[in-house]
């Protein structure tokens, strides 16, 4: 996923974080983010308004990223 992440990085111009599970415990056990990795969670603001479990590929994660800003807008 890091060739995509890094494309994603690219694309859009958002606040990316990225953590370690092994490198990063005690963050990555603030989000719970059970045991199927990589998990990317989306917030707006401090709010998570979704999250996706597993690799996808870049026009899987860029429709994603689409479905979440809409999601956004309609709750704005």
């Amino acid at each position: 996923m890091n060739k995509v992440w890094n494309q994603l990085k690219e694309l859009y111009d958002f606040d990316f974080e990225e953590l370690d599970y092994d490198m990063d415990e005690e963050e990555v056990a603030k989000y719970e983010p059970g045991d199927m990795l990589p998990v990317f969670i989306f917030f707006d603001g401090d709010q998570e308004v979704d999250r996706i479990h597993g690799e996808f590929s870049l026009e899987q994660m860029k429709e994603k990223i689409k479905e979440v800003g809409d999601m956004i807008e309609k709750h704005s």
